[in-house]
């Protein structure tokens, strides 16, 4: 088991191995005394593993209640916060109480962001159940819900008191959900891992799967030790997400977000004016992961979903520019600009035939 310690302003471990879904409840004892806890799941993911982690963290003298919603991106709302928040209401707890997010990135947000709430403010564990939430969202801290005028625009930074990552269920993922996770790692690579990007683009790293969580865990922990609150260098974790916020919200969040941010992040290579050959071996990259590698949605249409991105400053919102793997710039731009910028970007796609 490897162990990768992040030091922000409440510290914590995160633990990645095998066979750790059966040991969640020992390994959370270990960091919190046993009391009274809710384990929050989609439905899918409850199905799956809501009996051995409830029967694991209950053998550690948890008090341990389970509470699921209906599985996707559309249920990330205002509507299932209350349901949870009614759950851990019903199940008395306090503030002393835990919360457990077992499940992907969105019951990773929504659970921590209960969390964050609740008696304004409990602990919550992180046990990610999908590659994506494994290398990005579980760890540093965010937490949210959509509403109606963009994703993520509701929400805290409240961070986890463990993160437990086992790699036997991320190997058991179906190749889509993998390659959606992909997509963040592969992000990882480009801004700051050539080695991590290589690998990524063998598109055959399974069986390295640890080394592929704890090269992006690594990652994410320096960047947010150094800006937990995204006021600074933080923002170059965007890369590729202002365009593919974009394009999840003109698909009607009919595409993952793997693979609206691995389309995102070919749009930023080209507004970012990238050679050809750099621009072609992100695509392959994507491609082995398989991962998109165009966009079919219009440059208005694509500009004013990225208007409602919270990344947005007033008139202005700033890219996340790369220059080469391992190498990214930030780029404030006004938003009149935007609509040129999806042109630009279509316009490569279309040059390209990718």
């Amino acid at each position: 088991m490897r162990t990768i310690h992040v030091n922000t302003s409440a510290a914590y471990d995160v633990l990645i191995g095998e066979g750790l879904i059966d040991k969640c409840g020992e390994l959370t004892a270990k960091v919190v005394r046993p009391c009274r806890c809710l384990i929050v799941s989609d439905d899918t993911v409850d199905d799956l593993y809501g009996d051995r982690a409830q029967i694991s963290f209950r053998y550690a003298g948890f008090d341990a209640r389970r509470f699921a919603f209906p599985a996707g991106e559309a249920h990330k709302n205002l509507d299932t916060l209350a349901d949870i928040l009614d759950a851990m209401g019903e199940a008395g707890l306090s503030r002393s109480d835990l919360v457990v997010a077992l499940g992907g990135g969105v019951t990773g947000d929504m659970a921590g962001f209960a969390a964050a709430i609740f008696c304004r403010g409990i602990r919550f564990v992180q046990i990610p159940t999908t590659l994506l939430a494994a290398v990005d969202s579980s760890v540093g801290g965010k937490t949210a819900v959509d509403m109606p005028f963009g994703k993520n625009m509701v929400g805290a930074f409240h961070q986890p008191s463990l993160v437990i990552t086992d790699t036997d269920v991320l190997r058991d993922l179906p190749a889509l959900q993998l390659s959606n996770g992909a997509a963040e790692a592969i992000k990882c690579g480009v801004l700051n891992d050539e080695a991590l990007f290589g690998l990524l683009a063998s598109g055959d790293w399974l069986e390295q799967i640890d080394e592929v969580v704890a090269r992006c865990v690594t990652y994410k922990r320096d960047v947010v030790a150094g800006d937990e609150f995204d006021r600074g260098d933080r923002a170059f974790l965007n890369l590729g997400h202002t365009f593919g916020h974009a394009i999840e919200v003109c698909s009607g969040l009919k595409l993952l977000h793997g693979q609206a941010v691995g389309v995102g992040m070919l749009m930023a290579a080209a507004v970012a004016g990238c050679s050809e050959a750099m621009i072609r071996r992100l695509a392959a990259c994507l491609k082995a992961n398989g991962l998109p590698t165009r966009c079919d949605f219009d440059a208005q249409a694509l500009a004013r979903a990225a208007l409602s991105d919270k990344k947005r400053s007033g008139d202005h919102i700033t890219l996340v520019l790369p220059e080469a793997v391992g190498k990214c710039v930030r780029k404030k731009i006004p938003v009149i600009d935007l609509p040129r910028c999806f042109e630009v970007a279509l316009d490569m796609q279309e040059t390209l035939e990718l």
